[in-house]
């Protein structure tokens, strides 16, 4: 491939030796795609009831507040039964106490032109101060119930609509409650039906956040010391196999498997477009404290053509040959190179990605 020097310098076009560096070692494993365990929400009713609408199926993506399940919650429908009897029982303290004001006021002036005697005065203010604690008691009784009420998810409004007139009775949609997604991920489970009576200790939903996954590597003992810690890996599944994702190591497991004699490494990877699923079996290459030497190339320099990873070789002042490598690892900004080039050689690194569009070019010319 024949590249004028105006060419090249427009394109930006430099060259760079292939040269032996040391790499730091690596660790090939096999692991298993895992919920984070800190995302993982197991989805119970607050109190027993019965189900009436189920909005969600195994498997549905649900964003963060989203209804899930709809449930006649008994425990609250006896709330609400108790919390209009609490309010109920206050007004009729309050009425008590209106009176008894009336009254002591009456006595006070009355008592002014002694047409009733001191003790009938004191009888009148002992009544008025015993309506008054009656009244913070009913009170009391219904912040009682009303702060349960709360905690079913009720909000201020739905407890002032509560019968607002004394006459009116509830409406039974108030015995509804909802439970609903806590965070935005995919329900995992899902174990309920239309009609069933559900209890407190029924784990009704498992809904998982995959935005971000575990990977379990499975370390054997002998290499658990050369695992770099917060150190990162390349993995790989069957379902992409030409993409690689990246991750960082967080946790190595105290625990040795008796039977395999392999200790669990955790390692925290990006999945927000859900490409990874849970129970994907993966490959895993780690990092480790041991270094190697390897030939390497910038990592601009290796471009992909015909799904093979090629480098461009300058031949001579203008002159450039496509050259098929096998190429390792990626290393910061550097590539591994496992074959395909020879230590001194000169590739293209910034301004390789104009030489293979002049390939290209040429090999459409040639097609036609």
């Amino acid at each position: 491939m024949e590249i004028p020097a105006a060419a090249q310098t427009n394109a930006g076009i430099e060259t760079v030796p292939v040269a032996s560096t040391r790499l730091p070692a690596t660790l090939e494993v096999t692991g298993i795609v895992t919920a984070d365990e800190s995302r993982v929400a197991h989805v119970r009713p607050l109190a027993r009831g019965v189900v009436q609408k189920i909005a969600v199926s195994l498997g549905s993506r649900v964003t963060a507040g989203q209804p899930l399940l709809t449930y006649d919650n008994i425990e609250l429908g006896q709330l609400v039964g108790e919390f209009l009897s609490e309010r109920a029982s206050r007004r009729q303290a309050e009425t008590d106490r209106d009176v008894k004001r009336t009254a002591l006021a009456r006595a006070e002036a009355l008592i002014k032109i002694e047409a009733i005697a001191q003790q009938e005065l004191d009888v009148r203010r002992a009544e008025f101060r015993n309506a008054e604690a009656a009244v913070g008691s009913a009170q009391a009784g219904v912040s009682r119930v009303e702060e349960q009420l709360h905690r079913f998810g009720l909000s201020d409004a739905d407890v002032a609509a509560l019968a607002p007139d004394a006459n009116e009775t509830p409406h039974r949609a108030f015995s509804l409650s909802t439970l609903r997604a806590p965070f935005t991920g995919i329900v995992t489970k899902f174990d309920v039906a239309v009609g069933e009576v559900v209890e407190p200790d029924k784990e009704l939903f498992t809904v998982a956040d995959i935005g971000t996954v575990w990977v379990l590597a499975d370390v054997y003992e002998r290499d658990i010391s050369k695992i770099q810690r917060d150190g990162t890996v390349e993995i790989r599944v069957d379902a992409y196999p030409d993409r690689t994702f990246s991750g960082r190591i967080t946790h190595v497991s105290d625990l040795i498997d008796p039977a395999s004699r392999t200790a669990k490494v955790r390692c925290v990877v990006d999945n927000q477009d859900g490409a990874l699923k849970l129970d994907m079996f993966a490959k895993v290459t780690l990092g480790t404290a041991d270094q190697r030497q390897a030939l390497a190339v910038p990592a601009d320099a290796v471009q992909e053509v015909d799904n093979v990873s090629i480098v461009f070789v300058r031949l001579g002042p203008t002159r450039f040959e496509r050259r098929t490598v096998q190429d390792g690892r990626r290393v910061g900004d550097v590539v591994e190179i496992l074959g395909g080039l020879e230590a001194g050689q000169q590739v293209v690194g910034k301004g390789s990605f104009y030489l293979k569009t002049a390939l290209l070019r040429e090999r459409i010319g040639d097609e036609h």
